[in-house]
């Protein structure tokens, strides 16, 4: 099969008009057709969310230098409805991001984008997540085409293993190298910062503050903050298997 031949389904939780996903657009039309269905606004923080409360709705987006539909619903909802309603058929690839800002540690757990590379896994699809060291909307994006390139023509071309999908991270600093890593042990003090709204009365900004406790040379965390592009290896399998057979003998006779 060329690459004219595979269909790259895209995704993101910034929303369809985010330089992110006009970049990496971009670069996976030169490994296949590519269809972008993304959301209508920001869904930043959705994690594996689904709207199951009210019916969704997707549209065609003219004007785009690539084929798109917005869908007012979350970044799941968009992998959903694109595999049931919106692509000719199954893609070989799904891909999201760019993420504006860092999804390694304990950021993934709340990704929308990272939830949307999930539910691809899930389908059986090859699935990759791509994110930046940075909030900044206005952050250069030019210096990882290559990376994106290669990491997405690898994984076209020798597969995933089942329920396995790729989280990568770019830092903004020039790239030493690539480190296949492991999700780095990590946590947020959060506190919620109060404010005073004049219609509603006091309302809560969440905020917090990141504390790396694993430094270790191959934490996705560390990686990144070294310069290195981290590739971690994540799966749709939740199981806790190091502790499987000691919580059966703890569990299996109550």
């Amino acid at each position: 099969m060329t690459n004219s031949q595979k269909l790259i389904l895209i995704t993101n939780d910034d929303g369809f008009f985010s330089r992110g996903i006009a970049k990496l657009a971009e670069v996976m039309s030169r490994l296949g057709r590519v269809i972008v269905v993304a959301p209508q606004s920001e869904m930043s923080g959705q994690s594996h969310s689904i709207t199951v409360t009210r019916p969704i709705s997707f549209k065609a987006e003219k004007d785009m230098p690539f084929e798109c539909f917005s869908v007012d619903g979350t970044p799941v909802d968009c992998v959903k409805l694109a595999l049931n309603k919106i692509l000719p058929s199954k893609p070989d690839l799904v891909v999201a991001g760019i993420n504006h800002g860092c999804n390694a540690s304990i950021n993934t757990i709340y990704s929308g984008t990272m939830a949307a590379v999930f539910e691809g896994c899930a389908e059986g699809i090859s699935s990759i997540g791509f994110s930046m060291f940075s909030h900044s909307k206005d952050v250069c994006l030019d210096f990882v085409d290559d990376y994106i390139y290669d990491i997405a023509q690898n994984v076209l071309t020798k597969g995933l293993d089942k329920g396995v999908c790729l989280n990568v991270n770019f830092p903004i600093a020039e790239i030493k190298g690539v480190k296949v890593c492991h999700q780095a042990d990590a946590y947020w003090n959060e506190e919620f910062v109060s404010k005073q709204d004049g219609d509603e009365g006091e309302v809560f900004w969440l905020n917090g503050v990141y504390n790396l406790r694993d430094t270790s040379d191959r934490a996705d965390y560390r990686a990144i903050r070294d310069d290195y592009v981290a590739i971690t290896p994540m799966q749709v399998d939740f199981t806790a298997y190091k502790v499987l057979e000691s919580y059966a003998e703890r569990f299996d006779k109550i």
